[in-house]
Order: structure tokens, then C-alpha cells, then sequence
């Protein structure tokens, strides 16, 4: 990888990005911060619109919103318990920060039979039903806000691990489901394991679960699921059955998991699953993956921007399924530019290739 790449992204970003994506590169990627910059950063992150209205919506149990996975007729885009502790974490607002200890609190203090969570008081267990359950997403918020060392969500660290790993037990997702309603539905058997988005989100953002044997088992598994040579696999994906079908929270499919696609003749790369993998340091094992990195870094312009097409519903759709967009808005191209340059730059930092 040349270097001058990413010495020109840094360079473009600290000149032109949002306080945000500025923090996060001082902090994350440079690790050279200032206490004086740190504190007048924040100051600016917290003052902005969208963060404003997740601080303003927290109930006095420290809830945010009306919510939980995701909007609703009584909850915002924003306003609510899983976009906003994703939005603030993602936005580089400190962990000790009183909107995000208060959310956290109340992930330890709701129980998940709570109305809060949304499933008129029935708990889905995600052990019994795979890549499903609202506590899966709970750990996710957790994990992606920083608290790992403080809330223990070991539990499903493990069954994070062990859902990719059972991939690689199996022949395909074909084996560990079965048919209903008159064979029309897929879905899981009970107490079965299976990866799904939640998973890898769990394990991009911890650290407790790292040895370099279950770096190389987590490579094998997405790699078996990138594959495509079975066409009576691809896209074959399960939802789970609790008395009735039940749609999984992003199971992936059996072969055929994509991370860039084929758009009109334009290749759109999917930079949140790409900067996740890199976060969990499988690049270096994955060929495939090392090749897509190449192509990222090959998008980076004489100016230092990643020039890559973005997918518009990934980056601006925050939600449970996506969400990368820091930027205010995207309605000059240099604001895009930042958002895309980013995590670009991201993905090239973590890869270590």
C-alpha cells in the first residue's frame, strides 16, 4: 500500500472535513491529539443539530427517544435507542460523555421484557433463535459506544464467534434449517447458531475475543459465505420461527454475502461490512479482500480524495441496517467527499496490509 495515499486523505480531511470526522482522525487513526484540541472538538460535535435532538429526547431513565430498533410513528430517525447510541459513538462523542453513560444505564437497568424494547414484553432469546433477538442489538449499542470493559456482554461476544464458526460445521444453512407454512418459509431450528450483521458488528468493535486462531476462523467463515460456486446457495438466508415466522435482524446468506456490487456497470462498494472486516483483522488473510483495499486505495485523487461511488442508502440511511454519513449534510460534493474519504481511509488503516 503507498503511504502517500493515505498522507493525502489525512491531509484533504483535516483541511475540510466536519469536526467529527477531523476528531476521529486526530484520535483514531493519528492517535495524536491534544487535550486542548480534544475538549474544543467535542464542544463543536455536541452543539450540532442531529446530536442535539438524540440529547434532548433522552427520557429520565436515560432512554433515548420513543424507540428502540429504529424509528416509529413516535420516534425519529434519529430519536431513538439504537440509531441515537450508534449516531453519537459513530460521531466520535466521548464514551464518558453524560447522554451515552445514561443511555448505557439504562441498557443495564431496562429489563429486556420492557415495552422500551418494543416486542410487547416477549423476550426473543438469541441463543434459542439465531441471529435474532433484541438483546443481540443490545450488545451491539454496547459494544459500538465503547463499554465492553464495563457491561458484560461476553456472553454473545462468544456466541458472536461461535455463529461464524458454525458455518464452517456445516455443509450450508441448509443443514441447520427446515421448511413451514406448507414449505413456502425457511427458517432456523431451534438453538442453532448462524451469523448475521449484528454479529460482526459485536466483533468489529471489542477486542476481548482477539487471538489470531479466531482471526483466521472468522476469515474462513466470510470467505465460505463470499463464496458463489453453489448457485442453489446464494442468497438462501433463514428467518426464525417463535410460533410464527419471524424476520431475523440481517442473517447472512449461505454463499453469495456481497461487500461490492455491480450497479448499472458501476462497482458500489459496501464501506460499512469492508471497514467492519478490516476492524476485525481478517484482511490479512483474505485475498479477496486484500484485492478490494488495492481498489479503494486506487480511488484516492491527487487531491486526496476517494473518488469510489458510495452508496447513498448505506452512507445517509441511518438506521439499524446502515449508517456512515458524519457530515451535516451531502449537498456540496466536498461533504460527500469527506463522508466517502473517510472511511476509505478507515478501511486502509485497519487492513494493515
Amino acid at each position: 500500500m503507498n503511504m502517500k495515499e493515505i498522507e493525502r486523505m489525512i491531509d484533504f480531511l483535516l483541511k475540510n472535513a466536519n469536526p467529527s470526522i477531523v476528531y476521529r482522525v486526530k484520535k483514531e487513526i493519528l492517535q495524536n491529539i491534544s487535550e486542548e484540541e480534544e475538549k474544543q472538538l467535542q464542544e463543536q460535535i455536541m452543539s450540532e443539530k442531529i446530536v442535539q435532538s438524540i440529547v434532548d429526547c433522552q427520557k429520565e431513565n436515560g432512554w433515548l427517544g420513543n424507540g428502540f430498533h429504529g424509528p416509529n410513528r413516535n420516534a425519529g430517525q434519529y430519536e431513538n435507542q439504537e440509531t441515537g447510541v450508534k449516531y453519537l459513538a459513530e460521531k466520535g462523542v466521548c464514551k464518558d460523555t453524560p447522554v451515552l453513560k445514561r443511555a448505557m444505564t439504562a441498557f443495564v437497568e431496562v429489563p429486556l421484557t420492557d415495552l422500551c424494547y418494543r416486542t410487547k414484553g416477549k423476550y426473543f432469546d438469541e441463543f434459542k433463535y439465531a441471529a435474532n433477538g433484541q438483546n443481540i442489538i443490545r450488545c451491539a449499542c454496547i459494544a459500538r459506544a465503547g463499554y465492553e470493559d464495563s457491561i458484560d456482554i461476553q456472553p454473545q461476544i462468544q456466541l458472536s464467534l461461535d455463529s461464524f464458526r458454525r458455518v464452517l460445521e456445516v455443509d450450508s444453512i441448509l443443514d441447520i434449517t427446515r421448511l413451514v407454512k406448507k414449505e413456502t418459509k425457511r427458517v432456523f431450528n431451534n438453538y442453532e447458531k448462524w451469523p448475521c450483521r449484528y454479529h460482526l458488528d459485536i466483533l468489529a468493535h471489542t477486542n476481548s475475543w482477539r487471538t489470531e486462531e479466531n482471526i483466521k476462523m472468522l476469515a474462513e467463515a466470510v470467505h465460505k459465505i463470499m463464496r458463489t460456486d453453489r448457485p442453489e446457495l446464494v442468497g438462501v438466508h433463514a428467518d426464525s420461527w417463535v410460533g410464527y415466522v419471524l424476520g431475523t435482524v440481517g442473517c447472512f446468506p449461505s454463499q453469495g454475502f456481497k461487500v461490492v456490487e455491480d450497479i448499472d456497470g458501476i462497482l458500489h462498494y459496501h464501506m460499512e461490512y469492508l471497514v467492519w472486516l478490516a476492524k476485525c483483522g481478517i484482511v490479512k488473510y483474505s485475498p479477496i479482500l486484500q484485492d478490494i483495499v488495492e481498489q479503494v486505495i486506487n480511488c484516492v485523487n491527487d487531491d486526496g480524495v476517494c473518488e469510489l461511488a458510495a452508496r447513498d442508502d448505506i452512507f445517509k440511511g441511518w438506521g439499524p441496517y446502515a449508517g456512515l454519513q458524519l457530515e451535516e449534510d451531502w449537498k456540496s460534493k466536498n461533504r460527500s467527499n469527506c463522508d466517502v474519504t473517510f472511511r476509505a481511509l478507515q478501511l486502509c488503516y485497519y487492513a494493515r496490509i
